[in-house]
């Protein structure tokens, strides 16, 4: 594999990889400072772009940042570098979350790269699935690729699936009945001119149909707003969930899962699946324990996704790479 020259444009572009990643209302919670001279990256989460109500412990941002920078660590795999990678390496300054240093040309056998033709196609797609079982083979690349970060991905039996789905409705309404949560998740979406022109946030034209019947638990980010010729779809009644967890619960754990979430996507994608997140339930403290099967080795539950075969997303805009670097 030829190096590729490691200067600031270099990185830069490997940065603009990296914020393909999903994050929680594509709110793109991130920040990287960029050191040339030592071939390093510093990934920070942006703060202001938190959620109080939705994500009050900054989790799900964690997860966010985590999964932009395994994008990241892909990326530099790809263009030829090994990713040295440090979690949390100053306690002093909880928003730097990871160091990445480009150590040298990346190591024979690295898993990193071949994924990298997945980080633009993949999307988060809010329409019906079909009824097409993903094959064990697959599920267990998947659960795999999860382990590979150090995070656990499951199945959930039939029982365990009609307890999330319910928990998902739990939380749906609970959200709808909220004024502060519907008002944060209306600030991060956008309809009219503003779809066409935002670099940030979920713009009409993801926010997939609306569910005229089905239980696939897809949040409807249009809420009671009308939405021009947005049609109303059937959705597919036993939906294809896994859940990923970790066996603790700190901000270590969740930069573990967001990166294995990524890797589960990545892969997904290659493997021809459709692919959505599921955090309805997990928004909620008294509702997001309840999300874990007790039969599970999984101590705390960190994404639920939906998988299956059906039409990929249509992609959510991206922020300039500019506003989300410096360069020393």
């Amino acid at each position: 594999m030829t190096v590729r020259e490691l200067d600031a444009r270099t990185m830069t572009e490997l940065v603009e990889d990296a914020t393909a990643a999903p994050s929680m209302h594509n709110a793109q919670p991130w920040r990287f400072r960029l050191l040339p001279a030592d071939g390093t990256f510093l990934v920070y989460a942006d703060l202001g772009r938190a959620m109080p109500r939705a994500d009050p412990t900054t989790r799900a941002l964690h997860l966010g940042c985590a999964a932009a920078l395994f994008n990241l660590r892909v990326a530099a795999a790809h263009a030829g570098w090994e990713p040295d990678t440090a979690l949390l390496p100053d306690s002093a300054d909880p928003r730097l979350l990871a160091v990445v240093r480009l150590v040298g040309p990346v190591l024979p056998g690295s898993d990193l790269a071949p994924l990298y033709p997945a980080i633009h196609r993949r999307s988060t797609s809010r329409h019906p699935f079909t009824d097409e079982e993903i094959p064990r083979p697959v599920k267990d690349t998947l659960c795999a690729a999860a382990l590979r970060e150090g995070a656990q991905l499951t199945f959930p039996d039939a029982w365990h699936v009609r307890t999330l789905l319910e928990l998902a409705d739990d939380a749906e309404g609970r959200g709808a009945a909220d004024s502060a949560a519907a008002e944060e998740l209306e600030h991060w979406t956008r309809t009219g001119p503003a779809a066409r022109t935002a670099g940030d946030g979920v713009p009409e034209d993801a926010f997939g149909p609306r569910r005229r019947d089905g239980r696939a638990p897809v949040r409807d980010f249009a809420g009671r707003r009308p939405v021009a010729g947005r049609e109303a779809a059937v959705f597919e009644n036993a939906p294809q969930l896994a859940v990923l967890g970790t066996t603790e619960d700190q901000p270590r754990d969740w930069l573990l899962a967001g990166q294995a979430m990524e890797r589960v996507l990545l892969q997904a994608t290659l493997d021809g699946l459709a692919t959505s997140l599921t955090s309805h339930a997990l928004e909620w403290p008294e509702l997001r324990w309840t999300v874990r099967d007790p039969r599970s080795a999984t101590g705390y539950v960190q994404m639920v996704l939906r998988l299956g075969y059906g039409p990929a997303g249509s992609g959510t805009p991206r922020r300039p790479v500019h506003e989300v670097i410096d360069v020393e």
